[in-house]
């Protein structure tokens, strides 16, 4: 069945978070009375959040119900063969004014077998980062299961944990067993498998309002983690205007960034997969024939895999996450 709408927005899903802050409201412009609003789920089909259309023909249908009618016009025909009814990524926007706690997520068939789930491969683009703000990914040397349980039990696992220091355009790959976590005053824009499954290891011994600790998931995580060290957890890249560059690309999603400034024309073609844009930085506008919609910062779009050509234009030098299922 044809979508008659090149352009899909979603009503943002906001969470809020005992380490959320107001970057999201201040920053991406997101509506809410609610205080401490850690994520804006800008696109999910997780069970019991799943996206709602915000504009157009569509507005009012959820993504669940897209997906049923359209398949694989929207999401691309092996995306559709491969996932059936279930949308494959969730998009969100990440605000951390406390530290998130120390976690991991399974792998696929980790998650399968405990969960009924997909696991949780992401990866992290930072849009803003306080002075000094960091991130923890992986261990700054080859780990086992007893040291880490050691450091665990005596409350210096930040001892054998990697920090980096992180600053706007940093790009960090998550895969499934890596330990991790958003340090305070970074804002970022998350891409991962649609799962909500984590794993909590330690969450600087904190309290919610009513005196209660988080749940921790000490011995689901012993056997999930990934206790081996890289060299360097940043990943490197080079943009060019007006070119997307392709960031992070693995079995899940590929990532790439296009900084853009005036008017370019994009053809999507070869991809059979749905594309999602991310506005990270400035406003643009998209056409398709005579069908226009805008995106500012903190905004995110969908274009059905059965739209190819695009036009974007933007007025003054902007960035975008382009993200899509590889084949």
């Amino acid at each position: 069945m044809t979508i008659n709408q090149p352009f899909l927005k979603f009503t943002p899903i906001l969470k809020e978070k005992i380490w959320g802050g107001e970057k999201l409201m201040t920053r991406l412009h997101k509506k809410s009375n609610k205080k401490n609003i850690g994520e804006s789920w800008e696109i999910s089909d997780v069970e019991g959040d799943v996206s709602i259309v915000s504009n157009g023909v569509l507005r009012g249908k959820s993504l669940k119900e897209l997906i049923t009618i359209y398949k694989g016009n929207l999401v691309g025909n092996h995306v559709y063969k491969q996932f059936n009814d279930k949308f494959p990524l969730l998009i969100k926007y990440i605000d951390a004014k406390k530290p998130l706690s120390i976690q991991l997520h399974p792998h696929d068939e980790l998650a399968k077998k405990r969960h009924n789930s997909f696991g949780k491969t992401e990866m992290w683009y930072v849009m803003q980062a306080d002075q000094e703000a960091n991130l923890i990914v992986g261990f700054k040397k080859n780990t086992s299961k007893q040291e880490y349980a050691y450091h665990l039990e005596n409350k210096s696992l930040t001892d054998i944990l990697n920090f980096d220091e992180v600053a706007h355009g940093d790009v960090y790959f998550i895969p499934t067993g890596r330990v991790h976590a958003i340090g305070a005053g970074v804002l970022l824009a998350e891409i991962q498998q649609t799962s909500d499954i984590t794993y909590r290891v330690y969450d600087w011994d904190r309290q919610d309002q009513y005196g209660n600790y988080r749940d921790l998931h000490t011995e689901q995580a012993i056997d999930a983690i990934d206790y081996k060290a890289l060299d360097e957890y940043k990943t490197t890249y080079s943009v060019q205007e007006n070119t997307a560059t392709k960031v992070i690309t693995c079995p899940y999603f590929t990532t790439n960034i296009l900084p853009i400034k005036g008017e370019i024309t994009i053809n999507h073609r070869e991809k059979d997969s749905f594309v999602i844009y991310m506005c990270v930085k400035g406003k643009v506008r998209f056409t398709y024939k005579t069908k226009t919609d805008d995106l500012e910062v903190g905004q995110t779009l969908l274009i059905p895999a059965c739209y190819n050509e695009i036009t974007i234009h933007a007025g003054i030098a902007s960035e975008l996450l382009e993200v899509y299922i590889p084949q």
